[in-house]
């Protein structure tokens, strides 16, 4: 008999669980891809897979709410149509009568703690994996749409009259570079090829322009052809809350593989790698003009000079004051050409891991010809052994790769005096490792709070559905919600105030596990008045 009570329990349980969480699920997957569907201008088809992809996400909220709603309607009922007294008078216990509510309240925990720390954040990786598969479609489908697309996290806005998908053009294209304090660098060009460039953790878009015109806050030129390569950042959001307990261990591990840090390391191991080699041409050529700094490339030397060297902000170190350049033959040692002008610069390119130099020249005059020369293009230089040997302390070889010490590069370097847009970028990497601890911490405690505690929040439900059983049954749905609401309100603001870095940590976890412990006590006295009346 007890047997087939448990089975008419749990099978109307269920019925009601699974009919309130394909509604549920159906309203908020809609809601949630609105934000991708609206800012990256993806497809019929995306739409549809975003929708399977974001699935989990809905289920981690969906499942305990229907649960909830289940618990509450069905034992409501149970008890509103005297079958509850029924099965007391025959000698049933109330214990035994919630075994099915709680039940599906464990296998309703389980499922979430499985969702929240594995299948979720897998879902979400393949949606930003199949976003970034299409990327290229993206950028060219929003340029077609609105005539400009800001890439994600790259600091570039690009504009251009038209897209041509099938051959990867833009045409009429104009690239802003948008900094704190405005806009930087503007580049027009007749048109520009797309390429996409797949990494390990992050992808690379470059921007090929033709017949290309740079202007500048102190520069301006032209170029036959001018290259721009950027990040390609996250589009849904690098963020903790998207990652598997096992990935976050790794992060720990490994500072790298979180692309936050990973992308601020590269910006100030390429920032002090810009300025190291300032201080070695400026050690070299000492104020003396006769004195040269060589730099070697493949088939070539470049040696020069010049009055002034500066390392600047954009990881560039600017020369100035009576600037010679000489180029040599590597082979024969036979100068090539001499260049005197007085401005030329020289900028990171490529991996910032590994980098190479360009050097830019402006308004050369060429002795021998007497040409004047607007913009010349050395590209290619290698970074001379004093600066790499420095540069390789915050370098390490991972496999076949090559990684950064990023809390090495958070610290302040001794012995070297440092710009303040170095400072800048070790402060804020500092503040970022600081911060992505105690994200990782209180995201694996309010996972854990919030699965834990859907079992006090169904059985909640179902002991006010048997009190509220003489008055409506969704007002007994609607009572359950208020003691959810508040185990939600702990978990948020004890997230909040363990990432808060002035604060101490362990007051938001223990707020956390303080709303849970509410929640159970609750119960418990709820079940405790059941018994007694």
């Amino acid at each position: 008999m007890v047997f087939t009570l448990h089975r008419y329990l749990f099978r109307e349980l269920f019925r009601v669980f699974v009919l309130s969480a394909v509604a549920l699920t159906l309203i908020l997957s809609l809601g949630i891809i609105l934000r991708p569907v609206q800012e990256y201008g993806v497809g019929p088809r995306q739409v549809i897979h975003l929708i399977g992809y974001f699935l989990p996400i809905t289920l981690t909220f969906v499942l305990p709410m229907a649960a909830l709603f289940a618990g509450a309607l069905v034992y409501g009922r149970f008890a509103g149509d005297n079958e509850l007294d029924a099965c007391r008078a025959s000698g049933i216990s109330l214990q035994t009568m919630v075994y099915p509510g709680l039940a599906l309240a464990v296998m309703v925990a389980v499922a979430n703690l499985l969702l929240s720390f594995h299948v979720m954040p897998a879902f979400v990786h393949l949606a930003e994996n199949s976003l970034k598969n299409n990327a290229k479609q993206i950028l060219f489908r929003n340029i077609q749409r609105n005539r400009f697309y800001t890439l994600p996290d790259s600091g570039y806005l690009i504009y251009a009259d038209q897209a041509d998908l099938q051959h990867d053009t833009l045409l009429g294209v104009v690239c802003v570079e948008l900094k704190d304090y405005g806009i930087g660098t503007i580049i027009t060009s007749q048109g520009a090829k797309v390429n996409f460039r797949s990494r390990d953790i992050f992808n690379e878009v470059q921007i090929s322009a033709f017949m290309a015109h740079q202007m500048g806050d102190v520069d301006e030129g032209g170029a036959k052809s001018l290259t721009i390569t950027k990040e390609f950042g996250s589009l849904l959001g690098d963020d903790i809350k998207f990652k598997k307990i096992d990935e976050m261990k790794r992060i720990q591990a490994d500072l790298m593989q979180f692309n936050p840090i990973g992308k601020l390391a590269r910006d100030t191991f390429a920032q002090l790698t810009t300025e190291l080699l300032a201080r070695d041409i400026n050690t070299r050529i000492a104020n003396n003009t006769n004195n040269f700094y060589e730099l070697l490339c493949s088939t070539k030397s470049v040696r020069f000079t010049a009055g002034q060297c500066n390392a600047k902000d954009e990881e560039e170190v600017e020369l100035s004051g009576n600037v010679k350049i000489i180029e040599y033959d590597t082979d024969s040692k036979r100068a090539l050409r001499t260049l005197r002008c007085e401005r030329a610069s020289l900028h990171i390119e490529g991996d910032k891991l590994a980098p190479t130099l360009t050097m830019d020249i402006y308004n050369a005059r060429e002795e021998g010809s007497g040409t004047i020369r607007g913009r010349d293009i050395i590209r290619g230089l290698i970074l001379p052994q004093a600066v790499e040997a420095i540069a390789n302390k915050f370098r390490t070889e991972n496999g076949e790769s090559l990684s950064l010490q990023a809390e090495m590069l958070a610290t302040p370097f001794s012995g070297m005096k440092q710009s303040l847009e170095l400072s800048k970028l070790q402060n804020e990497l500092r503040r970022t490792i600081q911060k992505t601890f105690v994200q990782i911490k209180a995201e694996t405690h309010s996972r854990l709070v919030f699965g834990i505690g859907c079992v006090s929040m169904i059985m909640i439900g179902i002991g006010l559905g048997i009190i509220k059983k003489g008055g409506h049954l969704l007002s007994a749905f609607g009572a359950s919600c208020l003691p959810a609401a508040v185990l939600i309100v702990c978990i948020m603001s004890g997230k909040h105030i363990t990432t808060n870095l002035g604060s101490q940590n362990l007051s938001g976890i223990t707020l956390m596990w303080g709303g849970l412990a509410f929640l159970s006590l609750l119960a418990v006295v709820i079940y405790g008045w059941l018994l007694k009346n």
